[in-house]
């Protein structure tokens, strides 16, 4: 088996030192750390007043026992739950290096409990967020509005800040008058671009016009996602 494995004999005290096993069970927490970044993601993408991504839903599903209309995001609940278990197996992991003379046992109770159940529980977390993934819904035209309507359009105030500096305005002139009219339309409840299209009128707006653009802001933004993604992508509420 050894030379299967491509192992060989390591000399060790009557206790092979813990910090291997700590290192083992720091790769289950740390997957699980990187699953739960992921359904945090998905859970504040599936808020209401958000709405711009949605877990699996079967039909005849039901979501919030009070809220009907709520399709509560379950899965990544119980996916950020369970990482948090994967972290205290670690600290056990990390209590049992200090050994006395490297001859007790006291790490032996506690491996006997977290290293089959981390290794069993990472594998169902990955398999979980695996599906959770790979059925995820998302509403691409509602993450469209929350960036050009939701936010006002603010969200471009630096593509707005580059065509104006590359219109000829020193940068901090630019910014100046992006943030002036950034904070007028944020109080006023207003579209930016309003305000935006105000300086295309002048003589260094006009020579900015292709970036001022209300259709060009987000284009931009939206240029190198693919490659970003690896993948053409789906238009709509793709899955």
């Amino acid at each position: 088996m050894c030379a299967a494995l491509g192992l060989s004999p390591t000399p060790a005290t009557q206790v092979i030192a813990r910090d291997r096993h700590a290192e083992y069970l720091y790769a289950c927490a740390s997957v699980g750390a990187t699953i739960e970044l992921i359904a945090t993601e998905i859970r504040h993408l599936a808020r209401s007043e958000v709405g711009e991504a949605e877990e699996p839903f079967a039909p005849g599903q039901k979501g919030s026992s009070a809220m009907p209309h709520k399709r509560n995001p379950i899965l990544s609940e119980r996916l950020t739950g369970l990482a948090r278990v994967l972290r205290g197996y670690l600290g056990a992991g990390l209590e049992d290096v200090a050994l006395w003379h490297e001859r007790d046992i006291s790490h032996s109770s506690v491996e006997r409990v977290v290293l089959p159940d981390a290794s069993l529980l990472t594998l169902y977390m990955l398999r979980k967020a695996t599906g959770l993934v790979a059925g995820l819904v998302i509403n691409a035209e509602r993450a469209l509005a929350n960036l050009t309507e939701g936010s006002f359009g603010l969200v471009f105030s630096q593509a707005v800040l580059l065509a104006l500096v590359g219109s000829g305005l020193s940068r901090d002139e630019a910014y100046r008058i992006v943030q002036r009219d950034a904070r007028v339309s944020w109080s006023s409840a207003g579209p930016c671009v309003r305000y935006w299209r105000g300086r295309r009128r002048t003589p260094l707006g006009r020579r900015a016009r292709p970036g001022l653009r209300p259709r060009a802001l987000p284009r931009a933004h939206l240029a190198l996602h693919r490659r970003a993604l690896g993948h053409r992508g789906r238009r709509g509420g793709a899955r």
